[in-house]
């Protein structure tokens, strides 16, 4: 079936398992409209594929979550034009809705060093966990890597003498990262005295680096849900996310002078593009910080002064 070799495809291309998830459920919702409807596959009016877009816009879909499900079908599609299943695309020239322009939301400095050592300031009946929550958002805001990456990160490829780790990301690449002596304090705390304890309470921790309650490795929607509690229990932002912490990473780097190419590096964007967006947000707090503390900023042009 053209769906499964569409999904085989994703697979041998290393698409991560997130994605395969989300092209075959975006996939497969399509074709249910379709074979609903009693329209071939193969070659689906335009009217119809509009008529299937304006359908999820009229359920309260973003634009953003209609132009994902149609990024899914487009791919389906181009598969099976390169696979030869069919002879032309019936979705190409079809616009995705556009986006609005939203900036990642992020923390202040301040925000972001009260959710990360929430942990250790914070009293909790197990230390243990403890211990490992606080190394988790030290490193996430350390490094701005993401919960997936901190989830599957494994023993071997953390070097906590020189701070360093390795992880791998989006298409199965790997990248290193640093991480300065909070995280590093954080992370060898952890290691040395909770994660033994942790581990010891399940049979399978293996060579994972952060354990749930029951010793056995935390999943990325466990991390999530450990993240959203300390969100939970102190002043920051409700909506604030572990993305949100990679977001900061980035934007404060840049703040402080950082190279927009080592961000990019470190945050493992493919392309240069994509990290440009914290320009935006950076030049938003410069201007911001301008109007605040420079006594003429604030002053109407319109005015003439007197000789």
């Amino acid at each position: 079936m053209a769906l499964t070799a569409f999904l085989g495809g994703l697979s041998a291309r290393n698409a991560s398992p997130g994605t395969i998830v989300e092209y075959r459920r975006n996939a497969t919702e399509f074709l249910a409209f379709l074979a609903m409807r009693g329209v071939a596959w193969q070659a689906p009016d335009r009217s119809v594929i509009r008529a299937y877009l304006a359908g999820l816009a009229d359920r309260g879909l973003a634009s953003s979550s209609v132009a994902g499900r149609l990024a899914a079908i487009r791919s389906l599609y181009r598969h099976a034009l390169r696979n030869g299943r069919i002879e032309t695309d019936p979705v190409a020239g079809i616009r995705a809705p556009r986006r609005p322009s939203r900036l990642p939301r992020v923390l202040t400095i301040d925000e972001a060093a009260e959710l990360v050592t929430a942990p250790r300031r914070l009293a909790s009946r197990d230390e243990a966990l403890a211990l490992r929550d606080g190394a988790m958002l030290e490193l996430l805001y350390a490094t701005g890597m993401r919960i997936s990456e901190l989830a599957g990160l494994t023993l071997d490829r953390v070097d906590v003498r020189r701070r360093r780790m390795r992880v791998i990301g989006k298409g199965n690449k790997e990248r290193e990262l640093v991480f300065g002596s909070p995280a590093a304090a954080a992370l060898r705390s952890y290691l040395a005295h909770a994660r033994p304890l942790l581990a010891e309470r399940g049979t399978g921790a293996g060579a994972v680096v952060f354990l749930n309650a029951s010793g056995e490795p935390l999943s990325a929607r466990g991390a999530r849900l450990v993240i959203g509690r300390w969100v939970d229990a102190t002043g920051v932002p409700s909506r604030t996310s572990p993305h949100t912490l990679r977001h900061s990473f980035a934007t404060h780097l840049l703040e402080g002078g950082a190279d927009l190419r080592v961000v990019q590096e470190l945050l493992g964007h493919v392309n240069l593009q994509t990290t440009q967006i914290y320009t935006h947000l950076s030049d938003a707090a410069l201007r911001s910080a301008y109007r605040g503390a420079h006594p003429r900023a604030r002053r109407s042009s319109g005015g003439r002064s007197g000789r």
